[in-house]
């Protein structure tokens, strides 16, 4: 009986397998690089700005992921509500993967790697490792399972929370990343650039 019960999941893991890989191997092909060129595979990178940010399992950049995690699962819930073939939390978690990985092969596109040279503080920007990209997919699924277990208040606190710290130490945050790639300003890059180095 109890195997019976754990297909779903096992379904659900699978496809999230298989979209890691399907992932990954169109990563590859586009020319990123698996790890960081420095041949080291860091557990965290803390400086924003040097050459080692997006290409370690985690940085100042994580939390952004995170909250993905939140809204997507937020927004599957409103969606589930009327939609009954997004009502198991297994059919949702690959949805939100599926969402997050097409974001990470579209962010990692030479359109994008070029827009955020040209209207963000990150001018030496060169894109994510495929280490890093699967990293950051992962983080949107932790963000996933905990908005699943925690009250929605927490959840808002959390994200809030993570905003702004990584906001007032880094000055970027999700909420300014989307910003300037969407509608980029030059009073908000004019103060990111005088954020003191970490």
């Amino acid at each position: 009986m109890r195997l019976i019960s754990d297909r779903p999941r096992l379904r659900a893991g699978l496809a999230v397998a298989g979209i890691l890989a399907v992932t990954a191997a169109i990563l590859l092909a586009m020319g990123r690089i698996p790890i960081c060129e420095c041949g080291r595979v860091e557990l965290w990178y803390g400086d924003p700005n040097g050459p080692g940010n997006s290409q370690h399992l985690s940085d100042w950049y994580t939390p952004s992921h995170i909250i993905h995690g939140f809204l997507f699962y937020g927004a599957l819930w409103l969606l589930a509500r009327n939609w009954s073939a997004v009502r198991p939390v297994g059919v949702r978690l690959v949805l939100a993967t599926l969402v997050e990985a097409a974001w990470e092969i579209v962010e990692n596109s030479p359109w994008i790697i070029d827009r955020y040279r040209e209207v963000t503080i990150a001018a030496g920007y060169n894109g994510d490792s495929v280490l890093n990209s699967l990293s950051d997919i992962v983080a949107m699924m932790a963000g996933f399972w905990f908005a699943r277990i925690l009250p929605v208040w927490a959840t808002v606190l959390i994200a809030v929370a993570m905003e702004l710290l990584v906001g007032w130490l880094i000055r970027d945050n999700l909420t300014l990343n989307v910003l300037m790639l969407l509608w980029p300003l030059d009073s908000v890059r004019e103060w990111q650039a005088g954020a003191a180095p970490l």
